[in-house]
This record gives C-alpha cells, structure tokens and sequence, in this order.
C-alpha cells in the first residue's frame, strides 16, 4: 500500500496507479496549539510507501516520525519512503564551530524510521552518494535529467543550456548530453544572503534560445541574474528548467522581472511550473527494490 498526504496526494495516487497498489491518504488534524494527529489504515499489509516531499521540512519531519512510526505499530514490516525533494542535504559541514551538520542528523533520523529510501536530485556537495548521508538498508538517489532532455528536444532544436553556477555542472551536462547541445556553466560569486555576480561562459548567445538548467530554484536570485546577463548579450529568449520548484518567498516575480519566458519544473514539488511527472521513474526505482514485494 502507498500512503500519501494531501499536500502531495496527486503525485502519490499517480505512483501507486503506476505501481498498481493501494492509496491512502494519511489524515491530519491540527490542534490550536499546533500539534497534529495522524491517522493512517487501520490494516496494513507488511510493505507500505510513504510518499512525501520534504519542502517546507519542519513540520513535514514530525509528521513523517508520526506517520512512521504509527505504520510499524500497524503492521508494516518493510518501510519505503518516496521524498521527491529531499531537505537538509545542502549542509553536510561545520563552516563554523558550534555548527550542526544537519544533512547528518536528518539523514540518520530518516535511516531510523525507514528500509529504503528513494529521492531525485539531491544536493549533495563533497559527498558522491546518498547512502553516505543516509545509511538506509537501500537509498537511491535518482536523476530527472533525461526526462529533461525529453522534454527540451520536444521544444527545441538547438538551445543553449547554461548551468547558473559550478555546481549545476553535472545536471546540465546531463540534459545536454543525448543531443549533443551546446552547455556551459556561468561563475558565481555571491556577496550576500541575496546578491551574487554572475560571469557567463564564452558562448555566443546572439539570436540563440537559452534553457538554465538546475537542481533547484529557491530564493531565484541567481537565476534571475543570470537571465537579465543573457538577455543583455542579445539572446532570442530565455527558459528556467528546475527539478525542484521551491520558489520560496518572491521567486517567481525575481524571475518573471528578470525577462524569463518560461519557467518550467518536475513534479517533486507541486507548483504551477510543474510539467514532467516523476511517477514513472519512482515506479522503476521501487521495483527494483530487492526487499520490494506485492500484496495481492
């Protein structure tokens, strides 16, 4: 069975269709001081799915340890969590004294409470996979990059597509790769909490379509900085192609306001962007789980 919230209750029935199991959706009730109760099936069979993304993770964290824990109570043998955005990887070292490592701390609460756990796009910096932050029995980082290649070369036959930075190299080589597009990556320096300086790569963009490709837009300052630096060396037009759409804040109108045609993002986080579903590449990844097992 795969239980799902409502916050993110369409993704998760289309996972379970496409694996063609069950779906619950966990209820929630808040109490006025803030507190929630959740109340899952009461029969469950002995694998169950939890399917949630982690953005906005605070609170989404206790209900997770809720959820969890009241599943095995319930009979739940084996636990998978499906966490299309997965919180807390970015800070994976103390900058400072007195620092916590949260992408530690979060990744061993979440190999506590689960068997398997299953991701895409992780922002992972000095580590090179998932199971070092999270020591589940499996944890599988996967990538939405060809499904992003797909859905560019049906909408383009030539594009440009520029990383905003070094670190959204391996994506959008990746996108660029199976078409053989022309990709480069701008250097950023950033000089506050919401200002940074973007230097494009030496690529022409006279008359050319521009895609920016990365793993996640978040506060969009990077992004929109790097839309108004390619459409000032004369490029045709320029889209935003994002795995996870968090928009916190004003994301969106920073990017709007910045000259951006379209903005485009997966379904890991549910957003009006929202063009490439996911179920299909999580069915894959569940199935081939080696303690995955259907109930008939």
């Amino acid at each position: 069975m795969l239980l799902g919230f409502d916050d993110y209750e369409m993704q998760s029935r289309n996972l379970a269709g496409a694996l063609k199991i069950p779906c619950q959706i966990i209820q929630r009730h808040r109490f006025p001081d803030g507190e929630c109760k959740l109340t899952l099936p009461a029969n469950l069979p002995e694998h169950v799915i939890i399917c949630f993304s982690l953005n906005q993770p605070n609170e989404k964290l206790v209900e997770l340890l809720l959820a969890a824990k009241t599943a095995r109570e319930l009979g739940a043998k084996t636990l998978t969590l499906v966490a299309p955005y997965l919180c807390y990887m970015r800070q994976d070292k103390a900058f400072q004294p007195g620092e916590s490592i949260s992408q530690q701390i979060v990744g061993n609460f979440l190999a506590d409470l689960f068997d398997n756990v299953i991701t895409v796009d992780p922002h992972l910096h000095r580590i090179q996979y998932l199971e070092q932050a999270i020591p589940a029995t499996h944890a599988v980082s996967l990538s939405a990059t060809t499904l992003m290649a797909e859905f560019l070369r049906e909408h383009f036959k030539d594009p440009v597509l520029l990383g905003p930075d070094c670190e959204s190299e391996q994506w959008v080589s990746a996108v660029a790769k199976p078409n053989q597009w022309t990709y480069g990556v701008c250097e950023k320096i950033r000089t506050g909490d919401k200002k940074v300086e973007i230097t494009l790569p030496e690529i022409n963009l006279h008359g050319r379509s521009i895609v920016l490709v990365d793993d996640i837009v978040s506060s969009g300052h990077t992004l929109s900085v790097a839309i108004e630096k390619c459409l000032l060396k004369n490029a045709k037009h320029v889209d935003v192609l994002v795995t996870h759409a968090l928009f916190a804040n004003d994301a969106k109108e920073y990017l709007i306001q910045a000259g951006v045609r379209n903005i485009w993002s997966t379904d890991s986080v549910s957003h009006e962007s929202n063009v490439l579903p996911l179920h299909s590449l999580f069915k894959d990844a569940v199935l081939n789980l080696p303690n995955f097992f259907t109930v008939g």
